[in-house]
């Protein structure tokens, strides 16, 4: 999937949601069997109860590293999952020097065929440049992120202008807002503003809706642009919004309320 094609289901859904498949074994609802094949079960019920208004699904690759062997078995057979009309994105925040970025880059667009994958950029051009080789596939680039840390080093007043900005402005030269995009946190809203001078024609991802406390309506506001240019996450709010056998039927509702506070105003896009 492409960012043309993304732009045409968001039309089609009216919605900017990306549904974050955070899936942690400690945390299966009731009736789901703590093991391997329950997280199956639970990812594959929570993918077909927020398919009709997910645009993306992003599945963060640690929850599922951390069982070896059989969690990268989920992850590929999650991967399957994922309708074909929405943007498939593996959370892997990779990055090291060109030729180990270029086996993450294979690993993950080849071999697991995700459409997009998260990169740390802290290594450079060309730690980067590998990811972006590949035709009709999306490097996600962290921008600005939402964690206490982000203080150390991208908003830290000692660099002028932050450095976050010199990130965002020197990687959106490296590639295109067909095959770019920023990871931006959403409780940097008030920030997006100034993002948006810098890179007015990328697709932000934006995670930190919901159990992480960002504004969904602050972030469309501020961070909206022509094609919307908008996918937000939502991942525990909406995965574990309940522990009991309805947990699918609860999830439905989580993704449905956030899609429409957020609904992008089509004949504008």
């Amino acid at each position: 999937m492409n960012v043309a094609q993304l732009v045409s289901e968001i039309k089609s859904k009216k919605s900017y949601l990306c549904v974050g498949l955070d899936t942690d074994i400690t945390k299966l609802p009731l009736g789901i069997s703590k093991d391997t094949e329950g997280i199956l079960q639970f990812n594959k019920e929570i993918i077909n109860a927020t398919k009709d208004f997910a645009v993306s699904y992003k599945i963060n690759t640690a929850f599922y590293e951390q069982l070896g062997s059989k969690g990268w078995e989920i992850i590929e057979k999650t991967r399957e999952m994922i309708p074909s009309n929405t943007l498939s994105i593996a959370d892997a925040k990779r990055g090291d020097i060109g030729n180990t970025s270029a086996m993450y880059a294979k690993a993950f667009f080849e071999t697991m065929d995700f459409d997009a994958l998260t990169v740390a950029p802290y290594m450079g051009y060309d730690s980067v440049e590998p990811f972006l080789k590949f035709n009709n596939k999306i490097t996600i680039v962290l921008g600005l992120t939402s964690n206490k840390g982000s203080a150390d080093f991208q908003t830290n007043p000692i660099y002028n202008p932050p450095l976050y900005k010199t990130v965002l402005e020197r990687i959106s030269q490296w590639g295109t807002p067909e095959n770019l995009m920023f990871v931006i946190g959403a409780t940097k809203a008030e920030a997006l503003v100034e993002i948006r001078k810098i890179v007015p024609d990328h697709f932000l991802l934006i995670p930190g809706v919901g159990a992480q406390g960002g504004n969904a309506n602050e972030v469309c506001r501020n961070g909206k642009n022509n094609l919307g240019g908008l996918l937000i996450n939502s991942s525990r709010g909406i995965i574990y919004a309940s522990s009991g056998r309805d947990f699918a039927e609860a999830a439905r509702a989580e993704a449905k309320k956030l899609a429409l506070e957020t609904q992008p105003h089509t004949e504008h896009l």
